[in-house]
């Protein structure tokens, strides 16, 4: 049986490193992107993660069509998880929404054109259900329970990264529909607050950045700090099990079209931060976000968001 390939944009950031380290240790044949190439200290990482000679780097633009033809060229299977996630930017239009929703539809047009790719798999966001996340949509119940069911809710006030998510998924949304004889099965992830320790020494991931300012109970900015003041309820998931559902819907025949939600548990700013030292939460979880059909289609079960605050450190 010959070794399959995976193409992973953004497979050296927080969350692609596990991916990328899922993979490897699945035997595959990892092609991992980078923008670039020269920046060593930002992919080096990934070559302490075993099975190192089946790794392989690239340099890539996800918004050049020819730069992704040449990075995909020969993969099995395409993981796009190199979305810029960035809170705060000068130039929204050119720091997230073109390489954001520029490079799904340069994807889209890769699964075009190559029948020999059986599956493209994006890591969206919960943002692309509710870009007013964390918090919840205006208007809903406060037990409203979030499945994959609703309808997605776009609030141009919030963040630009939200609203990329939104729009790029949108996008996939009408691809698939409008392409019903595609050959390649298209599936989407939607991981809600991503917790976990980095696999890299990098202090560029938001993700970790936030874990950093919730266990300082520190506010970086005014909209941190009313986070705080507010005590927000945040829905989270561990970034193994994200991995490890990429994974699965890869593997997993038969769900083209699907999109999954991928979280735990919901826990307020002030119990999170508790976990984050070592101490138990004072308050009680909610499910605020279903992951009932990623339980079904994937057999996933997340672990209780705990297990990774508890243990969260970083180089």
């Amino acid at each position: 049986m010959n070794m399959k390939s995976v193409g992973i944009t953004g497979g050296a950031g927080f969350i692609g490193s596990y991916i990328t380290k899922k993979f490897l240790d699945e035997g595959y044949k990892v092609r991992v992107s980078v923008t670039n190439l020269s920046k060593s200290h930002k992919y080096e990482h990934l070559f302490n993660l075993g099975n190192e000679d089946n790794l392989s780097i690239k340099e890539l633009n996800v918004q050049d069509l020819d730069s992704l033809k040449s990075f995909t060229k020969d993969c099995d299977i395409i993981v796009h998880s190199g979305t810029p996630f960035k809170l705060g930017v000068e130039n929204p239009k050119r720091d997230i929404f073109d390489p954001t929703i520029r490079g799904t539809e340069n994807l889209l047009n890769i699964a075009t054109g190559n029948r020999n790719l059986e599956k493209l798999i994006f890591v969206a966001s919960v943002a692309a259900y509710n870009t007013a996340f964390p918090y919840p949509v205006s208007g809903r119940d406060p037990d409203h329970l979030y499945t994959e069911e609703d309808k997605p809710h776009l609030d141009e006030a919030h963040i630009p990264y939200a609203q990329a998510k939104y729009y790029a998924d949108q996008t996939v949304r009408k691809f698939i529909n409008e392409n019903p004889e595609i050959s390649t099965e298209i599936v989407t992830v939607s991981p809600v607050a991503v917790m976990g320790s980095p696999l890299s020494n990098r202090e560029d991931s938001t993700s970790v950045g936030l874990q950093i300012l919730f266990k300082a109970k520190k506010a970086s900015d005014p909209f941190m700090q009313t986070l705080f003041n507010e005590d927000i309820e945040f829905a989270l998931v561990d970034v193994e099990d994200v991995a490890e559902g990429v994974f699965r819907a890869v593997t997993i025949k038969g769900n083209h079209g699907k999109n999954y939600l991928f979280t735990s548990e919901s826990w307020k700013i002030s119990d999170i931060s508790r976990m984050l030292n070592g101490e138990q939460p004072k308050g009680d979880c909610r499910i605020v976000y279903s992951n009932n059909l990623a339980h079904e289609d994937l057999g996933m079960n997340f672990k209780p968001i705990k297990e990774p605050l508890n243990h969260f450190h970083v180089s």
